[in-house]
C-alpha cells in the first residue's frame, strides 16, 4: 500500500512539472508585445524567450516555480508561475544594455554599436507632453532642431544651422520623402500620436541608409498594437492661441490580428505673431497579422494635412521692440502627405530573418512662400521701386513606389552577423513656379499680389533609386567586435523641361546619373561590465537635390557633397551603476558641400563650397541622484569652418560657419515623489552659445538660455500636466541671420503656458 501511494506521489510530481505556463511580456508604458525576452524558471533553471509578438511557452508548476524576466534596458522582475502571464516591463532609467534598431534595421544592443547613438524612448515622450518634435529631440547630446514655429523647423547636428539636404528623416527605417527631393520642414509629416520613439544617429549614416544622412539620420518608431484593448483621448491648449486633440485605440484579437489607429488635430488662431494661424490633422492606421509563428505581417499608413500662414521672420527693430506684427498678409504653406507600407518578417530560426518592405508615398507642398519675396528697392544702391516686390507661387509634388529586401544571418564562428539588403524607389517628381508681383505699402505691408503668365518653372524629374548594402560585424577576439559595411548608390534623374531657352529655368531635357561607393568601418570594445569604447570611420553622401540643380540655371552644374567622419567615443557606468555616462569626439571633412550664397541684387544661389570642417565633442551624463531624484546633462562643443572657399574674388578659408554656436547645452532635472505616486515634474536648461551672422565674420548673435518647467499628475484612468515653457520670458530667436537687407530674426515663443487633460482605457 505504502509502495503504491509512494509511487503516485512521483507520478503526480513528474505531471506537474509538465504543466505548462502561456504569456505574453509588454512594454509597461505603452502596452507593446516585447520580442526577445528572456524568461528562465529558476527551479530548473529552463529558458526560453518571447517571440516578435511578445509571446512565450515554458514548463513550470503553478503556484510553485519562480519565473525570472530579463530583456536588454530593462529592468528584471520574478514571479509565481501561474498559467496564463502577462509581464510588464520597465525601461532602466539611465540605458543599461539598451537596444537600438537605426543602425542596420534590426535590433541589436547599443553597447556593440559603433556610432554616435541616442534614443528617445516612450516614457520620455510621455513625460514632457512635447507639442513639437523639438521639445524632446534637443534633449539628447549634440542635436539642435530649430524650431521656426507651428511645427516648421530646420535641423543643426554636426553641422551649422542650415536648410540644406544634410539629414534623413526615417519611419520605421523607411525615408519618409524621397532622396533628392529634401525638404527642410519634412517633420511636419510624422505623427507625433503614434511614436514610440525616436532614434538620432549623428553623423553619416550613408553605408546603410544611403544619401543625405550626411549630418545624422532621425528614425521615428512607430508604436504597435497592444496586446489588450486600450483607448484614450486628451486635449490641451495654451495662452499662445494653441490647441490640440489627440486619440488612439489599439488592440490584438486572438493573439493573431493586432491594430492600432492614432492621431491628433492641431491649430492655432490669434497667435503673439500676426499671420501665423495654422491648422494640422495627422492620422495613422497600422494592422499587424501574425500570419504564423516564424512570420507577421504588417500593413502602416500615414496621413498628414497642414496648413500655415508664413509671417517671415522679424527686423532688428521689431524683434528688439518686441513689435510683433508681420509685414506679409497672404504668405502660406500646405503639405498633403501620405505613406503606406507592407511590411513581410520572416524569421526563419533564431540565427535568420528577411524582411521584406513595399511602400507608396504621395506627397505635395504647395506654397506662396515669405522666403521668396525680395524687394524690388535696393537700399545699397538706392534702386528700384520702393512699393514693388517680387515673389512666387510654387508647387513640388512626387509619387513613390519602391522596395527594400534585406536578410541578417547570424553565425557562430566569431559571434559574426551579416546583414544584406537591396532597394530600389521610382518617383516621378513635378515642379511648377509662377512669377508674382506684389504691392508694397508706405507702411512697410505687402499686402497684395497680382499672378501672371510668367512661369520660373514648369518641369516633370523621373528619380530613380538603386542601391544594394551589407554590413558584417564578428568578434575575432572576446569583447573587441569589429564592424565592415558598404552600400552602392545609383541616382538618375530624367529631367523634361516644359519651358524654353530663354525661361527662368533653362535646362534642356535629358539626364543626369550620380552614384557613388560609400564605405563604413568600426569597432567597439568592452573594457568591463558597461564600460567601452568605439572608433568608426564613415563617409556621407549626397547627390545635388532637384530643384538646386535645375530651377533657374541653364546648365546643370552642380556637384555631388562628400564627407569623410572620424570619430571617437566611449560609454561608463559610475557610482556603482547609479550613473551613465557617454561621450564622442568626430572629425567631419566635407568636400563640395552646397550653401545658399546671396547675390548682389538680393537673390540667392545654390553653390558649392570648396572644403568644410566639422569637428567637436558630445557627451551625456544620466544620474539617479537619490531614490526621487534624477539628473540628465547632454551638450556639444564644435567647431564649423570653411577650409577651401572662394566667392567673387573673396577668399573665406578660415573664416567660422554662419549659425554654428560652439556650445549646445540641455539639463534636466527630474524629481518623481514615491510618497505622491503618479507625480512628476522637471526644470529644464536649454542653452545656445553666440554665433556669426554670415560668413564674413562681421556680425554676432549672442545666443540664449530658456528655461521651461513640466508638472504633471496621473490617477488611475487620468493625467494633468502643466508645461510652462521659457519660464523667465526670455526674448530669444531660434535663428538670427544678417544680410545686405539687414538683420532678420526666428522669433523664439515668449512664456506660454501649456495645460493638457487625458483619459486612458485599458483593459485589465
Amino acid at each position: 500500500m505504502k509502495k503504491n501511494i509512494l509511487i503516485c506521489l512521483i507520478f503526480g510530481a513528474i505531471l506537474s512539472r509538465g504543466q505548462n505556463v502561456n504569456g505574453t511580456a509588454i512594454n509597461k508604458a505603452s502596452g507593446e508585445p516585447l520580442p526577445f525576452v528572456q524568461v528562465i524558471n529558476t527551479a530548473n533553471n529552463q529558458s526560453t524567450f518571447s517571440d516578435y509578438s511578445g509571446s512565450f511557452s515554458i514548463d513550470a508548476v503553478w503556484g510553485t516555480d519562480s519565473l525570472l524576466f530579463m530583456a536588454n534596458g530593462y529592468g528584471q522582475k520574478t514571479i509565481l508561475a501561474t498559467e496564463n502571464v502577462i509581464m510588464k516591463l520597465s525601461l532602466l532609467p539611465i540605458g543599461l544594455n539598451s537596444v537600438v534598431i537605426s543602425t542596420n534595421r534590426e535590433q541589436e544592443l547599443r553597447e556593440e554599436t559603433p556610432v554616435a547613438i541616442s534614443s528617445v524612448n516612450t516614457e520620455t515622450i510621455e513625460a514632457n507632453k512635447p507639442t513639437s518634435i523639438d521639445q524632446v529631440l534637443n534633449q539628447t547630446p549634440g542635436v539642435n532642431m530649430v524650431d521656426l514655429g507651428n511645427e516648421q523647423h530646420t535641423m543643426s547636428i554636426r553641422r551649422p544651422i542650415d536648410y540644406g539636404a544634410s539629414y534623413l528623416y526615417l519611419e520605421d527605417g523607411i525615408p519618409i520623402r524621397t532622396s533628392g527631393v529634401f525638404n527642410h520642414n519634412a517633420l511636419l509629416e510624422i505623427n507625433m500620436a503614434n511614436v514610440s520613439r525616436i532614434e538620432i544617429v549623428r553623423g553619416p549614416a550613408s553605408s546603410m541608409y544611403g544619401s543625405e544622412a550626411i549630418g545624422g539620420a532621425v528614425n521615428f518608431i512607430s508604436k504597435k498594437p497592444t496586446l489588450k484593448p486600450t483607448a484614450g483621448v486628451s486635449v490641451q491648449g495654451n495662452n499662445l492661441g494653441y490647441k490640440r486633440t489627440d486619440f488612439y485605440t489599439s488592440s490584438t484579437l486572438k493573439k493573431k490580428r493586432g491594430f492600432r489607429i492614432a492621431g491628433y488635430y492641431a491649430n492655432q488662431t490669434d497667435g503673439l505673431l500676426a499671420h501665423s494661424d495654422f491648422n494640422k490633422l495627422a492620422l495613422s492606421a497600422n494592422m499587424q497579422y501574425n500570419l504564423s509563428k516564424k512570420s507577421e505581417l504588417i500593413w502602416s499608413n500615414s496621413f498628414i494635412d497642414y496648413y500655415s500662414e508664413m509671417g517671415g521672420s522679424l527686423d532688428s527693430t521689431k524683434f528688439y521692440e518686441k513689435s510683433y506684427g508681420s509685414n506679409q498678409t497672404f504668405t502660406h504653406r500646405a503639405v498633403n502627405a501620405f505613406r503606406s507600407k507592407v511590411a513581410y518578417n520572416h524569421y526563419w530560426n533564431k540565427n535568420s530573418k528577411t524582411n521584406v518592405t513595399g511602400f507608396f508615398r504621395n506627397n505635395s507642398i504647395a506654397q506662396n512662400p515669405s522666403y521668396r519675396v525680395k524687394d524690388d528697392y535696393k537700399p545699397w544702391s538706392g534702386t528700384g521701386d520702393p512699393n514693388l516686390a517680387h515673389g512666387e507661387e510654387n508647387e513640388n509634388a512626387f509619387q513613390s513606389a519602391g522596395l527594400i529586401v534585406q536578410h541578417k544571418q547570424q553565425f557562430k564562428r566569431y559571434n559574426s552577423s551579416l546583414v544584406a539588403g537591396a532597394s530600389a524607389d521610382y518617383s516621378p517628381n513635378t515642379y511648377d513656379a509662377n512669377y508674382i508681383s506684389i504691392l508694397k505699402n508706405d507702411d512697410g505691408i505687402y499686402e497684395s499680389f497680382n499672378s501672371s503668365d510668367s512661369l520660373l518653372a514648369d518641369y516633370q524629374a523621373n528619380i530613380f533609386n538603386t542601391a544594394i548594402y551589407g554590413q558584417f560585424k564578428s568578434e575575432p577576439i572576446k569583447n573587441l567586435k569589429v564592424l565592415l559595411g558598404v552600400r552602392y548608390d545609383n541616382f538618375r534623374y530624367l529631367f523634361d523641361n516644359n519651358l524654353g531657352s530663354n525661361s527662368f529655368t533653362a535646362v534642356e531635357d535629358g539626364q543626369n546619373i550620380f552614384s557613388r561607393v560609400i564605405p563604413k568601418i568600426g569597432a567597439t570594445y568592452q573594457i568591463k561590465k558597461h564600460t567601452g569604447a568605439y572608433v568608426n570611420y564613415s563617409q556621407g553622401y549626397v547627390p545635388p537635390q532637384v530643384t538646386t540643380l535645375y530651377v533657374g540655371n541653364d546648365i546643370p552644374s552642380l556637384k555631388p557633397v562628400y564627407y569623410d567622419s572620424y570619430e571617437v567615443g566611449g560609454w561608463s557606468t559610475l557610482f556603482g551603476e547609479r550613473a551613465r555616462f557617454e561621450w564622442s569626439i568626430y572629425r567631419m571633412e566635407g568636400v563640395n558641400e552646397i550653401i545658399s550664397v546671396l547675390k548682389d541684387d538680393g537673390s540667392t544661389q545654390q553653390e558649392n563650397a570648396g572644403k568644410t570642417l566639422h569637428q567637436g565633442i558630445e557627451y551625456s551624463l544620466k544620474d539617479k541622484l537619490a531614490k526621487d531624484l534624477f539628473i540628465r546633462v547632454s551638450g556639444t562643443y564644435a567647431i564649423h569652418q570653411f577650409t577651401d572657399y572662394t566667392i567673387e574674388g573673396t577668399d573665406y578659408a578660415g573664416k567660422v560657419m554662419p549659425q554654428s554656436p560652439n556650445w549646445i547645452m540641455n539639463s534636466q532635472l527630474t524629481y518623481k515623489p514615491s510618497a505622491l505616486k503618479g507625480f512628476r515634474s522637471s526644470i529644464e536648461w536649454q542653452h545656445i552659445d553666440r554665433y556669426y551672422m554670415e560668413k564674413e565674420n562681421a556680425k554676432i548673435y549672442n545666443g540664449y538660455d530658456i528655461l521651461n518647467l513640466r508638472l504633471g499628475y496621473e490617477y488611475k484612468a487620468f493625467e494633468v500636466w502643466t508645461n510652462v515653457m521659457n519660464l523667465t520670458d526670455e526674448l530669444y530667436a531660434t535663428v538670427a541671420r544678417a544680410t545686405n537687407w539687414g538683420q532678420r530674426y526666428s522669433l523664439g515663443r515668449p512664456r506660454n503656458v501649456n495645460i493638457g487633460l487625458a483619459y486612458k482605457f485599458q483593459k485589465k
